[in-house]
């Protein structure tokens, strides 16, 4: 039996948040602020609105266990590198300009999404754990989340790309391992996933609804949102799709190992799962096109 010690995987979670924060973190800082203030702003609601928005339609569907819904919702509303990929290369193949500075955003909508997420998590595990009737103190759920070793990492290298020069490290030491650490991730969450496969048999059908759904619906709300960002400041319309892209992908990268290091007791089959089986998929073949 395959086992990948609990330091081995903590480690490769360190490493892989470390460089996507100092990725973002790089990006923001060559970015013009005061161009990025308004899609920005737009960036940081809507991750927030979809983790709330998710979070309550899925704790409505019988069967969906809450911290499994929040865990999903979290996932849907960060953003995946790989469909931002490709709706930049279809772009470019179509000729529609965008801004240098709109992968920029992608940290904005990603790691608000994140954090919302595990917080609603907590506060809903320690209400559950002390009594509905329990009165929960909410800031220190909240800064207990933040100083998670998952978001330690990703906001610990967001201020270091922001604020220091680190690309010589970064492309001398994160980059080269980014590929590998990631395939050690992926390769343990999908042996939790596995183990835990028959707690999602009797609700998989809700989860694939929702993953199938819900790309095509926050893209619309954040094509809207861009579209007044356009009106107002001048955003470009192929800035305007990359946002929708962003809000209408599920995280691959960031989420999956954020998630599972914050919200441990949320089963990986139903947020990895409905992302990688349907939500990317739909988010690519359905949702760039459109």
């Amino acid at each position: 039996k395959l086992e990948i010690p609990d330091a081995i995987y903590q480690f490769c979670v360190f490493m892989l948040l470390m460089r996507i924060g100092l990725e973002g973190g790089l990006e923001i800082r060559d970015a013009n602020l005061a161009d990025m203030l308004l899609p920005a702003i737009i960036a940081v609601v809507v991750g927030i609105g979809i983790v709330l928005l998710g979070s309550m339609v899925l704790a409505c569907l019988p069967g969906v266990k809450t911290e499994d819904g929040i865990a999903t919702a979290g996932l849907f509303g960060a953003v995946s590198a790989s469909t931002l990929a490709a709706a930049m290369v279809m772009l470019e193949e179509q000729d529609l300009v965008f801004e240098a500075w709109v992968p920029a955003l992608y940290p904005f909508m990603d790691i608000p999404a994140l954090i919302v997420a595990i917080v609603l998590a907590n506060l809903y595990l320690a209400r559950k754990k002390e009594g509905a009737k329990a009165k929960t103190r909410i800031w220190p759920i909240i800064s207990s989340s933040l100083r998670g070793s998952a978001l330690s990492a990703l906001l610990l290298g967001l201020a270091l790309g922001l604020f220091t020069r680190p690309e010589i490290v970064y492309e001398g030491f994160y980059d080269p391992l980014f590929r590998g650490l990631l395939s050690i991730l992926m390769l343990t969450m999908g042996m939790e996933a596995y183990t835990r496969l028959n707690e999602l048999r009797k609700v998989a059908h809700w989860y694939a609804v929702y993953a199938a759904v819900a790309p095509l619906l926050h893209g619309l709300i954040a094509f809207g949102l861009g579209y007044v960002a356009h009106i107002l400041t001048g955003f470009s319309p192929g800035g305007v799709i990359l946002l929708a892209v962003m809000a209408g992908s599920s995280s691959d990268i960031s989420g999956p190992p954020t998630l599972r290091a914050a919200i441990p007791t949320a089963n990986p089959s139903a947020y990895i799962g409905s992302s990688t089986s349907v939500g990317t998929p739909i988010a690519i073949a359905v949702g760039i096109p459109l």
